[in-house]
């Protein structure tokens, strides 16, 4: 019986997780009301990216952020970027 292959990544999580950042600015969200939740892979291969610029992303008190967004390691199938909701529901 053949193994599932993989899916098959179509270029660098840190340039999908930048534009969603991106989008969720121009909505008009900030980046303090934002959480990436990344898969352990994800996570992994963000930490290992040579192409990403060393202020982009920080290690500081245990946590990591990248593009000042902090970053959740773990507990997800699927990467994907949080945005709180305002709480008066707008």
């Amino acid at each position: 019986m053949k193994s599932p292959s993989k899916p098959v990544r179509r270029g660098s999580p840190a340039a999908s997780f930048r534009t969603q950042i991106e989008k969720a600015e121009v909505a008009g969200c900030a980046r303090g009301d934002m959480t990436l939740r990344l898969t352990l892979g994800d996570a992994s291969l963000l930490k290992r990216d040579p192409a990403l610029a060393v202020t982009d992303i920080t290690f500081a008190d245990g946590a990591m952020t990248f593009l000042g967004v902090p970053i959740q390691e773990g507990g997800v199938t699927e990467s994907k970027l949080v945005v709180a909701k305002a709480a008066d529901g707008e």
